[in-house]
C-alpha cells in the first residue's frame, strides 16, 4: 500500500497570489479526484506534489519518506501526465518512447524495449508506434502521454485535465485505462470536468481559492443532499429573479427552456419537483458556498 500524505501546505507565489493555502489530504492507492474551476490551484498543488517547485510552507510525506527534503525520492517514483503535454519532436512513437525511458533511467537495452513494448500495447498504440506521434489525435497524444508516465513502473501517478478536448470515444477509452493502472498505484486526478471524477474515483476533494472545501467519498457526499436538490424549467428571462430568490446552484439551456437546480431543505415553491442529486450538484452546492 502506498501512502501520500500532504500536510498544511501552502503555496504563495514570489509575486503575491496565494495558490495554495493550508492544504491537508491523505491518499492511499486507487484513483484520487481533485476537482475544482480553473484557477482553484490543481496545478500548483500537483507541480508541488510532483517536485517542480517546493511550497512555502507544510509537509508532503510518500510512504513516510519527506519528499520536500528530498525530492528526488518522488521523482523515482512518480508518472507525470502534465495539462500542456503537446510537443513533440517529429519521431516515430516507438522511438521516442525508447528515448523518453533511457532519460528515466532504463538503460538495460533488454528490459527497455520490453517496456516499449508492453506500454503501446496497454495504450492501444502499438499498430502506430512507426508514426510519428505530432500526427496523433488528441486521445492518441493523452494515451502515448500515459504510456511514457507509466515507464519504469511508478508508483504515483498524476494526470492534469486528461479529458480536456477529446471527444466522447477517446474520453472514455482514457478513462478506462487509467481506470486499470489505478487498482494498484495511486492515481491522482486533477480536473474540472466532474464527470471524469464520478465515473472513475473513490476518493475525492473539492479545491476552490486554494483550500480544501470539501474531499471525502463521492457517493457519501451525493447522498449527504438527498431530499435536497429541487428541479423547475422556467423561461430564459425569469433566471435573474429565480436567482435572487433562491440558492440556485446551476442552470441548463434544454430545448429552448432553461432548466435550473435549487438547494433548499423544502419545496421552494409550485413548480418544483425533488430529484436525486448527483455529484454536480455536490460540486456546485459546493463552491456557492465557498464562491470563487
Amino acid at each position: 500500500m502506498n501512502t501520500l500524505e500532504i500536510r498544511n501546505l501552502s503555496k504563495t507565489y514570489p509575486n503575491g497570489i496565494k495558490a495554495l493555502n493550508n492544504i491537508s489530504l491523505r491518499i492511499d492507492n486507487g484513483m484520487f479526484g481533485l476537482l475544482g474551476p480553473n484557477g482553484a490551484g490543481k496545478s500548483s498543488l500537483m507541480r508541488t506534489i510532483a517536485g517542480l517547485q517546493e511550497p512555502s510552507e507544510g509537509a508532503l510525506l510518500f510512504n513516510d519518506q519527506d519528499i520536500i527534503k528530498d525530492p528526488q525520492q518522488i521523482r523515482n517514483v512518480l508518472g507525470y501526465l502534465p495539462q500542456e503535454f503537446n510537443v513533440y519532436p517529429k519521431i516515430a512513437a516507438y522511438d521516442l518512447l525508447n528515448h523518453i525511458a533511457i532519460l528515466k533511467g532504463i538503460l538495460d537495452k533488454k528490459e527497455r524495449k520490453e517496456q516499449v513494448i508492453a506500454l503501446l500495447h496497454q495504450t492501444n498504440l502499438y499498430q502506430y508506434r512507426k508514426k510519428a506521434v505530432h500526427t496523433f489525435s488528441g486521445g492518441m497524444r493523452q494515451r502515448f502521454g500515459i504510456a511514457q508516465a507509466l515507464l519504469g513502473n511508478p508508483k504515483l501517478i498524476i494526470v492534469d485535465e486528461p479529458t480536456a478536448g477529446l471527444d466522447p470515444e477517446e474520453r472514455n477509452r482514457f478513462l478506462n485505462l487509467l481506470s486499470e493502472i489505478g487498482e494498484n498505484i495511486i492515481v491522482i486526478l486533477s480536473t474540472h470536468i466532474v464527470e471524469d471524477v464520478r465515473d472513475l474515483c473513490t476518493q475525492m476533494a473539492i479545491l476552490g481559492e486554494g483550500h480544501i472545501i470539501s474531499k471525502g467519498v463521492p457517493s457519501e457526499l451525493v447522498d449527504d443532499l438527498k431530499g435536497k436538490i429541487w428541479h423547475k424549467v422556467i423561461a430564459k428571462e425569469d433566471l435573474p429573479a429565480y436567482r435572487n430568490a433562491f440558492k440556485l446552484i446551476s442552470t441548463r439551456l434544454f430545448s429552448g427552456k432553461t432548466q435550473i437546480h435549487v438547494l433548499a431543505e423544502e419545496k421552494p415553491e409550485a413548480g418544483f419537483d425533488l430529484v436525486a442529486p448527483g455529484l454536480e450538484d455536490v460540486y456546485f452546492t459546493k463552491l456557492l458556498k465557498n464562491p470563487s
